[in-house]
Parts: C-alpha cells; sequence; structure tokens
C-alpha cells in the first residue's frame, strides 16, 4: 500500500511538472501576439465564460515549440505550400498564383472567417473545400485528397496569412441550418462509451485522461502539427479520430455532417486568434 501511494503522489507531481501553466501567453517570434484566452462568444454564455487554445493545455516543451517558426515543425510544411501555390498545374496551365498573387496579400484573413456560406455554391464551404474548387475548376488539376498531406499544408500555408487574427465565423443568415445541424452533432453521445464532443472538451476541459490533458476542443490552431504521428493533421482528420476514439461509426472527412461540425465548432473560438500551424501532443 505504501508503494502505491508513493506511486500515486509522484505521479500527481510528474504531471504537475509536465504541464504548462495554464494562464501563460503566446508570442510567436518574440512579436506576434496571439490569443489564446479571451471571453466566449455570445452563444456559449449560458455554458462557458472564456474560451482558451489548445496551446493553454500543453506541456512547456510543445507551447516552446510552437513560440519559435525555426523550431515549429510545421513550418516545414508552409515553405512546400508556397512553393505548390507558385507552381502551375493542370489543363489551364494556372498555379494559385495566377489568379490571387502573393499570398501574404491576398490570403490575409481568409481562414479567419472559415468555414462560410459560399452564395453561387449554396452551401458553407470549408477552406479546404475552396480550395478544390479552385484546382478542379480554375486551374483543371486533381483535387487533393480531403485530409491528404498536400491539403493540410495548403491550409497551415493559408492559415500563416491571418496568424493573429481573430477567427470571425459567421453562423447566421443562410449558415444557420449548418450551424444548427453541426451543434446537434456536438453534444450527441455517440459509439459504445456513450460520448459526445461536449463529454470531454465542455465537461472535462483541464481535466486529465490518462496522459492527456483535457483541452476545449478549439480548432483555431489547425492545421496542427502532432508528436504523437509527427505530421500535421486537419481538422476532419482530429473529428474521424476522436469519433472512433467514442468507439463509434465515423463520418467521411469533407462530407455534411463534418462540415457542419467544424462550422459550430470553429465558432466556438470566435475571438481567439488564428494561430495555425499549431503544436499539439
Amino acid at each position: 500500500m505504501k508503494i502505491k501511494a508513493l506511486t500515486a503522489i509522484a505521479a500527481i507531481m510528474f504531471a504537475g511538472s509536465v504541464y504548462a501553466d495554464e494562464n501563460a501567453e503566446l508570442v510567436v517570434n518574440g512579436d506576434l501576439e496571439i490569443v489564446t484566452k479571451t471571453a466566449a462568444p455570445a452563444h456559449l454564455s449560458d455554458v462557458m465564460d472564456e474560451v482558451m487554445s489548445g496551446w493553454r493545455f500543453r506541456s512547456e516543451g510543445t507551447q516552446a515549440m510552437q513560440m519559435d517558426d525555426f523550431d515549429n515543425p510545421g513550418m516545414i510544411f508552409v515553405d512546400q505550400a508556397m512553393d505548390a501555390w507558385n507552381t502551375a498545374e493542370g489543363s489551364e496551365g494556372k498555379s494559385c498564383a495566377s489568379c490571387h498573387g502573393d499570398a501574404e496579400d491576398s490570403m490575409a484573413g481568409v481562414r479567419a472567417v472559415y468555414p462560410k456560406w459560399n452564395e453561387a455554391a449554396g452551401e458553407v464551404r470549408t477552406l479546404a473545400m475552396q480550395v478544390n474548387d479552385c484546382r478542379e475548376n480554375k486551374m483543371g488539376a486533381e483535387k487533393y485528397g480531403y485530409t491528404s498531406d498536400q491539403m493540410a499544408a495548403m491550409e497551415a500555408m493559408l492559415s500563416v496569412q491571418s496568424r493573429g487574427l481573430p477567427v470571425n465565423v459567421a453562423i447566421d443568415g443562410p449558415a444557420a441550418a449548418t450551424w444548427e445541424q453541426g451543434k446537434e452533432l456536438y453534444y450527441t453521445r455517440t459509439g459504445q462509451l456513450d460520448l459526445s464532443c461536449a463529454s470531454c472538451h465542455e465537461d472535462n476541459y483541464g481535466n486529465m485522461i490518462r496522459a492527456d490533458h483535457l483541452s476545449q476542443g478549439q480548432i483555431n490552431g489547425f492545421p496542427a502539427y502532432r508528436l504523437k504521428n509527427a505530421k500535421l493533421n486537419t481538422v476532419h482528420a482530429r473529428f474521424k479520430g476522436c469519433v472512433r476514439d467514442t468507439r463509434a461509426e465515423t463520418f467521411k472527412p469533407g462530407g455534411a455532417e463534418f462540415v457542419a461540425l467544424e462550422l459550430y465548432v470553429a465558432s466556438r473560438g470566435n475571438g481567439l486568434s488564428v494561430e495555425g500551424p499549431s503544436v499539439r501532443n
């Protein structure tokens, strides 16, 4: 019994030393201030007062990796996507730059408002959907796989152009029905474990589950470089993994269900800064 007690105490002390103060502040490259904690948007006022980026729930070492672009392993994929941005592909012989010019100028602020309603298409579109629409219909090129490495890299590069700007996803007007669908999915318990997104990320954030420090599940930092699998991970890939972990049948990345869920979850982070590519465990 004495050994077990000592082991438990050691485990508590170890956890305390590994996980950083949730009140830490994120400044990238010494000058780019990232809002990782702010007042909750109005539509969350009945369930929480503040929203916090997943960065605040990571270890000190992981946090530090995101504070310097030279240490952030996700940035190499940003460089790859910048090359792709300027490379002509497809039957039209065009690159992304052919229409949009320099990404730093033309894409500033774009990531902050996606997913968004697309009037011409009559649907809510994610950033990935818009990238593929451009590739297929403007460039005559093949679509990227929805959660492919190429898509993750392109989304990361586009996120960098909005890094530091507040997430401002619209949930009213024609997007409202999709948002309501996403909200329902967020609170619906599924799988053999009978868990919803809210079970972990609303009811238990800040607590430990096995060796993980549960966050609010904010997606302002996606795509995220996960140390667990040493690659950039897209939002829908993470959704798929979460649903799988409840031991439920998952939805298809890029499908209507995950598009709706992305809109809803993104709106929960309104006011936090765009910070992708982030570094997570």
